[in-house]
């Protein structure tokens, strides 16, 4: 229980006991006058009266006040649903862009690496071209320089100083 109804019960208690004990003066009939007649009524009671309907129209107030703040706090949240699922569905959105652009960027790379691995193959193939021509013609030189000195030894020639 909330402070604020346990004081409105500690003062509606005061009160009912306060007419409690003074009933038979607050129903004592007295004359009113409600400024165009005059009226014979117990003043008490009119003043009970006046009490509750004020009362009521107070509790009417909070109850309407409460239902106020409830009905725009519903609102509220219902709002604030909806911006957080646009904004998981943005990211989500950001999520698969992102994912578009890594799998472009890691195509491209492997296409570049492709690209380089074939012409990185073709160098060197080119190279080992180059090499078994270079080793074929040391051979046929190392042939020709054994074949003339082996000419030169069967002629008895003899041995030259370049």
């Amino acid at each position: 229980m909330t402070l604020r109804s346990l004081l409105f019960i500690l003062v509606f208690g005061a009160l009912a006991a306060f007419v409690f004990a003074n009933w038979n003066i607050f129903n004592a009939p007295t004359t009113l006058s409600l400024l165009f007649s005059e009226v014979y009524a117990p003043l008490g009671v009119v003043l009970l009266g006046f009490i509750a309907v004020i009362t009521i129209l107070f509790l009417s107030f909070i109850v309407y006040m409460q239902m106020s703040g409830l009905i725009e706090t519903r609102r509220y949240s219902r709002e604030l649903q909806s911006q957080r699922q646009l904004a998981d569905q943005a990211e989500a959105s950001r999520f698969t862009e992102l994912r578009g652009v890594i799998e472009s960027e890691v195509g491209k790379l492997t296409t570049r690496q492709v690209e380089r691995e074939s012409a990185l193959l073709a160098r060197i193939d080119g190279l080992e071209h180059q090499l078994r021509t270079t080793i074929e013609q040391q051979a046929n030189s190392v042939s020709a320089l054994v074949g003339e000195v082996a000419d030169r030894v069967e002629r008895g020639e003899p041995r030259r100083l370049p």
